[in-house]
Formats: structure tokens, C-alpha cells, sequence
């Protein structure tokens, strides 16, 4: 009986969790990535954080060129980090006071499911905000059901939520009142 139940166990564990014998990890069947971005009015920075699942990004950047990166395993190309850095400065841009800002590219790291990917970011000498542009037309290029979440915590904590999509990637937000 005890037999039976190990055997039960290990043939029901990966239908169970939905992952096939290999133990390869499930496709999404949707595409969105979120982002956050905090106005630290202490250290005078804008820092966004973004969440992208690594399949979805993996695949915009080979429509760019860059193949087979790996991205957060143990066979990650040397170049990968450049890529990404790369790839959101081209896709993702934020702009203060009518003025697209550069921001750092601070690094990365897995998620806790494994199958998405933080990158941080940061924008430096922000001594205030009154007007923040922000475009988010990441892994667009790669979806056309892609959607962008941004959520977007500003001065005296003003928080404000957006949705991008194909049709619509940019937002004025405007912390002044004008």
C-alpha cells in the first residue's frame, strides 16, 4: 500500500501543479507586465521597478538580435544585463517637467514563481515633480495583446494607476494641481 501511494504521488505531483514530465515550467496565456514607480522625496529619486515575465522578454529581445540569453539562469550570456538595459531605455521612457530623463539601470533578479524578472531603475536629482510623461511600450513589439500596469506613487504619496496597451502608452500625470 505504501508502495502505491509513492508511486500515486510522484505520477499525480506534476499533474497536479500543471508541469509536464520534464518538469519544464507552464506558459502564460496572457502577456502584462506591471511597474512601479515611487517618488523618494528623501533621496530626491524617482525609483521604478518593473516586472516582466522572462519568456516575454526573452522573445522581444531575439526580435532584436539577442538570442539565447538565458536570462536569470546559470547559462545567462555575459551581455544579457546589457541587452535589457538596452532594449527598456528604448521602450520605456520617463519624462519631468517636459523632459525625457535618463535613468540607471540598478540590476535585476528572479521572482519567487521563476518565471518573471525585477528590473530596478532609478532616476536621480529629482528635487520635485510637478509634471511626470511617462511611456511604457514594452514587449508591445513582441504582443499585440500585450498590456503594461503602472502604478505610480508621486509627492505627498499621490498615487495614480494606468494601463497601456497597444492603442494607448503614455500618460501626462500632473502633481501641481494646474
Amino acid at each position: 500500500m505504501l508502495l502505491f501511494k509513492k508511486i500515486a504521488f510522484f505520477i499525480l505531483l506534476p499533474v497536479f501543479f500543471g508541469f509536464t514530465i520534464n518538469y519544464s515550467l507552464p506558459e502564460h496565456e496572457f502577456h502584462v507586465s506591471k511597474c512601479l514607480i515611487e517618488y523618494n522625496e528623501k533621496e530626491q529619486a524617482l525609483q521604478i521597478t518593473l516586472h516582466l515575465f522572462i519568456d516575454d522578454l526573452e522573445e522581444a529581445l531575439r526580435l532584436q538580435g539577442a538570442d539565447k540569453l538565458f536570462i536569470c539562469t546559470e547559462k545567462e550570456h555575459e551581455e544579457a544585463e546589457g541587452y535589457i538595459a538596452k532594449y527598456l531605455q528604448q521602450k520605456f521612457t520617463v519624462g519631468l517637467e517636459g523632459k525625457v530623463r535618463d535613468y540607471h539601470f540598478l540590476g535585476k533578479e528572479i521572482s519567487e514563481d521563476l518565471m518573471a524578472v525585477w528590473c530596478y531603475l532609478e532616476i536621480e536629482n529629482v528635487p520635485d515633480i510637478n509634471q511626470l510623461h511617462v511611456k511604457n511600450a514594452l514587449l508591445m513589439d513582441a504582443f499585440d495583446d500585450q498590456k503594461n500596469i503602472i502604478r505610480i506613487v508621486g509627492p505627498q504619496k499621490k498615487k495614480a494607476y494606468f494601463l497601456f496597451n497597444q492603442t494607448h502608452n503614455e500618460e501626462i500625470l500632473n502633481f501641481s494641481g494646474k
